[in-house]
Order: C-alpha cells, then structure tokens, then sequence
C-alpha cells in the first residue's frame, strides 16, 4: 500500500509516494498531487528508498555506553535536569534542537523548556541557515512572514537569486523556474554568488559580487531606484516608514563606489539595475549566501527596502523570498523553536504575549527574556553555565562553527542526552545517555515548507527496536519532571491540535500565524491531512501577505532600514590569504548519516574537495588533482584540489559534508571561526581566512571493497558502492609492502591474489579474491589515474578483480568517467561522446543515453558540459 509523505531534506518541501515492497524496500516516487513539487523529485528524495536500512541504527536507550529500558533513561534524563535546575537555575540547562524534527516534536520541546522548565535555553541547528532571515523579516515586517509562493518564481519575468545554488540546494525550484523560463523565454534569471555555481547555467546575468559586499549591492540599487522616480510613492506613504532615512544612508553607494565594493563592473551593475527596476514583476530569491553573515540580517534588510519602496510585495510574481534549507525550519520558526522567540509567532519580549501563552499552556513559569543563541549556548557549556544539554536530531560537533571547541564543550557539559537514529554520531560518542528516535518513514506529524505550506509526514514503515518519536520522549520526560497532565497528549494529532489552538490566540493579539481553523480536527481527519499553506482560520487560508500594506508592526507600517556595507569581521593577512567559502553538493545533505547510505548519491562526488582558482593553485604549489590542507586558526582539513575558475581568485570553497565517519580530515566547519551577526546570531560560514598548502603525501591510493575496508592510512574518504565501498588513500610514508596494507584494508584471507608492484615507477596493483569478499588496490606516487566509474561498476557486477588491474575498460568497452548523472550512472565522457556525435541540447543527452530524465538534478551540469564540448565538436 503507498503511502503520501513528505521528503525529510531541504526547505522545498516535496510531496514524496512510498510504497513498501513488504520485503524490507520502498520504492520512491514524487506525488504529482503535491503542490510544492507536482511529482518532481531531486536526487537526494529519488534515493530514499535505499537510505532506509537498519544498518548502525540506534535501537535500544543507553546510558554510559551500556543498554538501558526508556524508564531508566527518562528517570535519569528527569533526575539530573531537575537536579541541575534546582542548584543552578532554569539557565543551566538547554536543549539543541533541529530543522529535522517534526513540527509536533518542537512544540513539546519548547513548552516543557519555556513553559515548563522556564527558560528560552533552547535553539536549532536552524540558526545556521536562516536565523538572519527570521531577523530581517522581523525588523521590517514586525514579524517573520514570507510573503510570497512558490507560483511567484514561476510568474515573475525577473528572478534574481542572490547567494542562492538553486540547482543544487533547492533542485525542485530550480527545476520548476527552468520549465517556467522554458515555457516563457522572455522571462530572465540573474544570479548573483561569489562563485559561478550550477545555478548560473540558467542566468541570463551572472554577477559575481565580492564575499560580503551584498548590502553595497542592494543599496546601490536602492539609489537608482529613488534616482529613475520608481518609488512607489503611494503605497510608501500609506504603508512603509523609514524611506527617507534609508535612502540617505544609500546615497553614498553611487554606481563607481558599488562597483568597487562589489568588484563589479559599472557597466554590469547599470543592466541589474536598470533591469529590476524597468520589470514591475520581480522575486528576489535569497538563501545562505545572504544569511551566513556577520551582516546578515542587514543584506536580508537591503533586499527587503528595495521591494517596500517600489511597493514589489505580496503581488503575483513578485516580493522578497526566502528558501530554507531544512525540511521544518519553518515549522520550528512557528513554535518559536529559536531562543529568541515564543510559540505561534508571539514575541518573547511581549508581557502581553508571555501572558497569553504562559495561560495557554497553564504552566508554573514563562521564560521572560532571550535564550543562549547556538554559538553562546556551547560557550556556556563549555564554561559551566550549562550543566544538562539535550541535542536532538542533529550533529554539533561537526556542523557548528568550531567544531572542535564544540565537540569540547559537549564533553565538558556535566550531563550531555542526544537523541538520533544512529549510534554512532561523532556528538552521539560524546553523550552520557543515548535516545533512540523513530526516523523518516516512521514518525508521524507535520513539517511546514519555504511557503507556508504545512504538509504531513506519515509513517509507512514500523519504528525498529525501540526507537520512539521525539515528542513522546520529550513528554514523557516533562511528566517525569513533575508536569504529568500537561505532558499527557496520546498522538501526535493532540499535540498539533494544542499547537493550532494556541495560534488563535496570537491571531487574535495581531500575530500572522493562526490555524485556529484546525484546532479541532479530528485524528481521521489529521490522518488525510492534504497540503494547506498558512494561515487557516475563519477569515482565510493561505496566499500572499502585505500587497495591501497590512503589516505587523505597531503603527502597521513596515520599516525600511538604514544600513551600510560592512565588510566580513575577519580580514585576510599574509599568514591568511584566501577566504574559505563552504557550501554543499548536489547529492548529499548535511553531515550525510543519511545520504552517505545511498551508492548512487555517493557516484557524483565521493569525496571531500575545495575549488581553487588557477592563479591560487600556481601560488601555492598545488596541482590538478592533488591533495591540500586546509588551515585556520581554529583546524586543519585535508582535501581533494579541484583546481577551477568557478571559484573567484582569493577564495576557496568546500563542501561541509564529511564528517570522521567518511573521511580522514574533512570535517570543514572545524576550520571557521564563530563570529556571529549581532542581530540574529547566524555564524558566518562564508568568508574564513585560511591558507593552502600541498599535502605532502608519499604515495596516493584507489580502493574497491566487496567487503570489510578499514582505514588506518593517514588519509582516506570512503563512500559506499552496492555491496562495499570505495575509498581514496594516501600516506605520508611509503609502506614496505603493499600486500601487508591491502591485508589491513580489506581483512581477507586471499585465496586468490594477484599483485602487480614496480617498485621504481612507485606503482603496485593488487587484486584480492577470498571467501569474505574481493578487492582491488591501485597505488602511485601521485594521484591515482584509474577509470574509478568503470571500476566500480565491474566490481558490483561481479567482475574478477584480477581482470581490473588495467584500471581502464578493454577496447570493447567504454569508460564512462566521473559520473553526472546519478539516476542513470551516465559518465562525463559518455556525455562528451554523444556530443561529438550530435547532440546539442539536453534533451538529446536524455533520448540517447536517459542522462537528466530522472530526477532532473543533473540538466544544469549537464547543458554546461555541452555548452564547453559544442564549440570544440564545431572546431574540429
């Protein structure tokens, strides 16, 4: 029987089919009902179904690395939280919570902790991604309102994505304003970004602006935008307050001054500008690229004044937009899952808000003043003040800036609970008591998407073990701590029926978020719950906010702001030379306990890299190819160089997805420091001074493994590959033979081994054939230069590892090289191939190989690779 649910990764929200096969696999189809996706998928929700295995599930509670029932944990949990409550304060406490969690999860944890427990100690992995966004909504709206939908991206003919990788972060919009531009070619894209990412395949502009200079760029347009008399100055009088101020601190950003900040042309800028402001319908997408900043909320707020003083708000096709990058931070954001905020969008530092809710939920006590942002909250454990930490669904010690001082500050903490699905975290290794949650597939509640879209996340599989939902763990503990009637709800329906009551209240305090219109829906009805975007209650149901001027503020006027250009809070230095810029792929999300599982996703990029523009590769002394470390004042890393012009000269940049389980040094986020935006308190993860150097390894390795691989060489990146792994090596001292390593890679008694060794070129080949599986090594001075696609592939196949020692295809058969498309294993030369003969479009990529007619991720690396190999086709 299939199953409609929602996919567990970004902020898009796609409306996902499972249907069990009753033999332990799902197979996975996106929901052509969904209005968030109409049946698209990405590669990440294609491959669900093969994420979905037991394998270093978390199935049973532990406390102090021993097993343990859930009445132990829950008593102990209760015992040392009250206890550190009663000496300390309510301060002493807190929990870490994520954008993973289900709406009904973080309605619990934020009443027992500012309800209950009494105080606002609690924050999300969410203030990474879009706390600067929920700041800038709030100093210019009133409150944290997305105005738009997606249908705007759709009906603008103007889409300017500002420090936003669309293709990859968020792949389904992208794809749905490709058809959009597809459908309407009049329409036009401009893509602003340090880096020249696959999003700028769709540009018709691309403008890659400084690190930092975001709000030089905005302002600037600000002033032609006063200067071509395109204030809207009706809708400004009636409805928004602040121009004047706001435009005298623009005035300074002429043109000259703009493009020097930005390092823009003039000539550039004068087409932005005089673009955005000839197009009435415009939509300005904005996602970490602008939030991930010391001036985060002040780039938020440059965008927002230039679409308040042309009154581009609120209307079909056009507004300010945020996209978030997990699938609930707007959820989160609505039970004010954040440490600065309260439930149902009421504030915390409202008496009359405090009140209302403090009544609501009848409880002793109401936090009455912010919480410890993320960055201070480990502070705080780390010094002391927090003396019982609870991280739920999230993984600190690798994603939080400083990763090593955070993993420190988590040890530190006296008492330290998390709850995952996985046992072994690198923050799980550091917790006194373990809690195993129910995953994706089985848990059952609601996630809210970029657009106010509340969809619901249903169970098609049996929780293993005895793994529990997040919201009755947190109850149960709130009962044990002394609250048992307000803690007593039996479904996760009751809970998100409290949830839509207490939104009236703040509906009826002036607050946007109100779906009183469900407080009282019935389990049946929750159960079928379809799609519905915020609010929901007497008067309306969804749409758009403030094209009537109706904002949240106290006088109901929104506020432009007056800002000016701030450069990033760290400088480059001789010892610091490059500013580090760290992001994501297409293919794997977060710290990839999740997508790390798939083999298909781990076939695009297996291992961790940095791009380095050509002129920094030469400087430093590193090639194409070659390993690098990467340095801060704060950690090292050692990574893959892609040596590219996509990244400016003067940066790098590095994915934030590899963590101590998939590779050696790769864990990014250890090398960024944690300055902060002193508004919002995002971490700047954009624009970190570090210097590159070559890793000087005296050998470099490629293995495959149908079987045991274990890695104790002084590099590796390992992913998985259908029934085994492949991994990348290197060590700094040459073993004195490489049959003893193979030996400690792969654990197998050979009965079959064939060993190629030339010990003055430096190069051996081994293959390993034994009753517990079958290997292949290949070894060098350099970077291995094997076909690692066909390799693979052979081996999942079945092929005799002796019969891969060339490392290359036989004559009959063909390399694919690096794979781009994932659904369909479709390699870069297969694509160049059919290129040469005759291929000029996408489409033609999809009849002649099915490249890019799967989930569609690949079509903008796709139509840049024809892009490069037509005019050398032509050439020739």
């Amino acid at each position: 029987m299939s199953t409609c649910t929602t996919c567990p990764y970004c902020g898009v929200g796609c409306g996902v089919i499972a249907e069990p096969d009753g033999q332990g696999g799902v197979t996975i189809a996106g929901d052509p009902a969904h209005p968030a996706n109409f049946g698209r998928l990405c590669s990440k929700g294609a491959a669900l179904g093969e994420t979905l295995d037991l394998e270093g599930r978390l199935l049973t509670p532990e406390v102090d690395g021993r097993r343990a029932g859930w009445d132990e944990a829950t008593a102990l949990i209760a015992d040392r939280f009250s206890a550190a409550i009663a000496e300390h304060g309510p301060d002493s406490v807190a929990f870490y919570v994520s954008g993973q969690l289900l709406t009904e999860d973080y309605y619990v944890a934020n009443k027992l902790m500012k309800g209950y427990i009494g105080s606002a100690n609690i924050d999300t992995n969410s203030r990474l991604c879009m706390a600067s966004s929920v700041a800038g909504h709030k100093r210019a709206f009133g409150t944290d309102m997305v105005p738009g939908t997606y249908e705007d991206l759709e009906q603008a003919d103007l889409v300017v994505l500002v420090g936003s990788n669309l293709a990859w972060c968020h792949p389904v919009l992208y794809q749905r304003l490709a058809a959009a531009k597809s459908a309407r070619p009049g329409m036009r894209v401009v893509c602003i970004d340090p880096r020249r990412t696959a999003t700028a395949a769709l540009a018709d502009q691309v403008l890659p602006l400084s690190p930092g200079s975001d709000v030089a760029l905005f302002n600037g347009l600000l002033t032609r935008i006063e200067a071509a008399g395109a204030v809207n100055t009706r809708y400004v009088a009636e409805h928004v307050s602040g121009l004047p101020a706001a435009m005298l601190a623009a005035r300074s950003s002429t043109l000259a001054a703009v493009a020097v900040e930005t390092g823009l042309a003039e000539t550039e800028l004068a087409r932005f500008y005089n673009d955005w402001i000839s197009t009435e319908r415009v939509v300005t997408v904005y996602s970490q690229g602008v939030n991930q900043s010391t001036s985060g909320t002040d780039k938020v707020g440059a965008i927002l004044n230039c679409h308040l003083a042309t009154g581009r708000i609120g209307r079909a096709g056009m507004g300010p937009f945020s996209v978030t990058g997990q699938p609930n931070a707007m959820g989160g954001r609505e039970v004010g899952g954040l440490a600065t905020m309260l439930a149902a969008h009421m504030d915390l530092d409202n008496p009359e808000h405090r009140s209302a809710v403090r009544g609501f939920w009848q409880s002793p006590k109401i936090a009455d003043r912010p919480g410890l942002k993320a960055v201070d909250l480990f502070r705080a454990a780390a010094d002391g003040r927090v003396q019982a930490l609870w991280i739920m669904s999230t993984n600190p010690a690798v994603s939080m800036p400083e990763a090593d001082a955070v993993a420190a500050a988590i040890r530190a903490c006296p008492f330290v609970v998390v709850s995952d699905i996985l046992q072994d975290t690198y923050t799980a290794r550091l917790a006194d008591v373990l809690l195993p949650a129910a995953a994706w597939g089985e848990k059952s509640g609601t996630v809210t998407n970029s657009e106010r879209r509340i969809s619901r996340q249903r169970p098609f599989l049996p929780a293993p073990g005895e793994a529990r939902p997040d919201w009755k763990a947190l109850a149960d503990v709130g009962a044990a701590m002394g609250w048992p009637e307000a803690f007593s709800w039996d479904s996760p329906a009751a809970v998100f029926r409290e949830h839509a009551a207490l939104s009236r209240l703040g509906g009826q305090l002036g607050c946007d978020f109100d779906i009183s219109g469900m407080a009282a829906i019935p389990d049946v009805e929750y159960d079928r719950l379809a799609p519905v975007q915020w609010p929901v209650n007497e008067t309306r149901s969804g749409g758009r906010f403030y094209a009537d001027g109706a904002f949240h503020t106290g006088d109901g006027k929104a506020r432009m702001q007056v800002l000016r250009s701030r450069l990033p809070a760290e400088a480059v230095s001789p010892a610091w030379p490059l500013r580090l810029n760290t992001g994501r792929v297409r293919d794997q999300w977060h710290t990839m306990t999740r997508t790390a599982k798939a083999p298909r996703l781990a076939s695009h990029i297996a291992e961790p890299y940095a791009e380095i523009h050509p002129a920094d590769a030469v400087r430093a002394g590193i090639g194409a190819a070659s390993l690098v470390q990467i340095e801060s004042p704060h950690g090292t890393a050692v990574v893959r160089a892609l040596v590219t012009d996509r990244t400016p000269e003067g940066s790098i940049f590095a994915p934030m997805h590899w963590t101590a389980a998939t590779a050696s040094a790769g864990r990014i986020d250890a090398l960024v420091s944690a300055h902060v935006d002193p508004i919002s308190g995002q971490p700047e993860l954009k624009a970190q001074p570090v210097r590159v150097t070559p890793y000087k390894a005296a050998w470099h390795g490629f293995a495959v493994s149908l079987g045991r691989l274990d890695l104790a060489t002084d590099y590796w990146a390992r992913a998985r590959i259908r029934g085994g792994w492949r991994a990348e090596l290197a060590g700094l001292t040459t073993p004195a033979c490489w049959s003893t390593l193979a030996h400690q890679l792969f654990g197998l008694d050979a009965e079959s081994a064939v060993t190629l060794d030339d010990p003055l070129l430096g190069i051996a080949r081994l293959a390993i054939t034994g009753r517990r599986g079958s290997a292949v090594l290949y070894v060098g001075r350099g970077p291995v230069e094997v076909a690692r696609s066909h390799i693979v592939a052979a081996m999942e196949a079945g092929e005799p590892p002796a019969t891969l020692l060339a490392g290359r295809p036989s004559s009959e058969s063909r390399d694919p090289g690096a794979i781009v498309c994932g659904c369909y294993g479709v390699g870069i030369n297969a694509i160049l191939a059919a290129a040469a003969e005759g291929a000029t479009s996408v489409e033609d990529l999809g009849v002649a190989l099915n490249a890019g007619t799967g989930c569609g991720s690949c079509k903008p690396e796709l139509a840049a690779l024809l892009a490069d190999a037509l005019p050398r086709v032509a050439a020739e």
